[in-house]
């Protein structure tokens, strides 16, 4: 006699919650299912919010800013695929960025072709020229990682952005090489020519992008990519090539750099270069380790910081880049996980229910900390009035408050805000370490 039931297929007394079904109304199938939303929530809430921020923010120069925003996500998640799970520092990453974006500029110049092909996908032959350099680079930079794969990365960022003003009918000289979006093929009558369609476009391309990215995290190559950057010579005892996989990881990594490319030339129409040099590579490795590398999401956090740092903060005033160094530096410093490091370390405490211990003495240490921080930056701001200002210019405006900066009176009011805020901090820190270790310490929450 057969051991198994010929109605249900399934050994003959098992019970109902064993048998492997396809009923959406069993549990493991609504087990499977609340993971599938589980996963796709953090996407679905991304468009969502991508889709309503320009009903919030309506303001052109806003839209440019936010289109600004998301081609620094796609490029800083391209930067992290290299740093973060292959473990390759480049400085001269860029390049792959400014070519590919000079490579679409030169397309949208091409009127005969340029017009008859839609602008929605000019940014995939920005990643396609960026991943032909990163295959010619990567092939003779991936043998090896730490310092000789970072040297050579600066010695090729340096020598194409050199390149830059001597190869004029690629790169335009100084003045670089400009366009026009609108003489591509109209996509559904649509020509693109306010702001508003060309952030829709950048947002679907920048959630296509990091979906992408993700999922390519998520494949034995990228897996691999962890563990050559951990231990290559153990990955190469299992039977990996560190190189091919460091090789693989760069050329995606350039794909999706000239992407970035790509939407910049949409969005601003010119390419200079500004775009490829060392600068731009020494941002998009500020933004990277700012945000944090050792998380998928770091980057996207570093990149709306630093987007509003340089564009918002450099409005109020002209030492914005030092702001931004100190910021890199204190996180470097103090926060190596960035960011997102940040974030993750509460995660412990609201597992286990007590992250409410944390509220009252970060109140008492945190908030005078900021207060004297912002006294400090008070004095940055004076000193600098004071030593550049126009001669008779006294007056200096800070935290919405007009007074005299050759006056005894501001400074010593600034020095005793920083010195009172600082020290009140520090008073308190102790008591907020024992917090934090009451907080994550398994127990009954008082």
């Amino acid at each position: 006699m057969s051991n198994f039931d010929p109605n249900t297929d399934m050994p003959r007394g098992a019970r109902p919650e064993e048998q492997i079904t396809t009923d959406p109304s069993k549990p493991s199938e609504r087990m499977q299912f609340r993971l599938m939303l589980f996963n796709l929530a953090p996407w679905i809430i991304a468009s969502l919010v991508l889709l309503l921020l320009p009903a919030v923010f309506t303001n052109n120069s806003t839209i440019t800013l936010m289109n600004q925003m998301m081609i620094t996500i796609v490029f800083a998640l391209a930067y992290n695929m290299l740093l973060g799970q292959g473990g390759m520092l480049s400085f001269g990453h860029a390049v792959y960025a400014g070519v590919g974006g000079f490579a679409c500029m030169h397309i949208m110049n091409t009127s005969d072709f340029f017009s008859s092909i839609p602008l929605v996908i000019l940014p995939f032959f920005g990643g396609l020229f960026g991943m032909g350099l990163a295959m010619i680079v990567g092939s003779f930079s991936t043998r090896s990682a730490g310092t000789v794969f970072a040297m050579i990365s600066l010695g090729v960022g340096e020598l194409i952005a050199a390149s830059s003003v001597i190869i004029v009918a690629f790169f335009g000289g100084e003045g670089g090489v400009s366009g026009n979006r609108t003489d591509a093929l109209p996509f559904f009558g649509n020509e693109f020519l306010q702001q508003i369609n060309v952030y829709y476009l950048i947002a679907v391309w920048t959630i296509i992008s990091a979906a992408l990215m993700f999922l390519w995290s998520r494949t034995p190559v990228g897996r691999m990519a962890n563990a050559v950057r951990d231990n290559p010579e153990r990955a190469e005892f299992l039977g990996y090539s560190a190189r091919w996989v460091r090789f693989y990881s760069f050329v995606a990594s350039g794909f999706f750099a000239g992407v970035s490319g790509g939407l910049f030339a949409i969005n601003y129409e010119i390419l200079t270069e500004e775009n490829l040099n060392t600068a731009s590579s020494g941002v998009i490795l500020l933004v990277t380790f700012l945000g944090g590398v050792g998380f998928f999401f770091g980057p996207i956090i570093g990149a709306v910081v630093f987007t509003l740092v340089q564009t918002v903060l450099s409005l109020q005033t002209e030492l914005w880049a030092f702001y931004a160094g100190s910021l890199f530096l204190a996180t470097v410093m103090f926060f190596p996980g960035g960011l997102a490091g940040l974030i993750m370390m509460h995660v412990p405490a609201f597992k286990l229910g007590k992250s409410k211990l944390l509220i009252i003495p970060y109140l008492k240490t945190l908030v005078p900390a900021a207060i004297g921080i912002l006294a400090v930056c008070a004095l940055v701001e004076m000193t600098f009035h004071y030593r550049h200002a126009a001669t008779g210019d006294h007056e200096m405006t800070l935290f919405w408050t007009t007074f005299d900066s050759h006056t005894v009176l501001p400074w010593l009011v600034a020095a005793a805000i920083a010195a009172v805020g600082l020290g009140i901090a520090r008073a308190t820190a102790p008591s907020l370490k024992e917090a934090w270790n009451e907080a994550n310490t398994r127990g009954a929450a008082s």
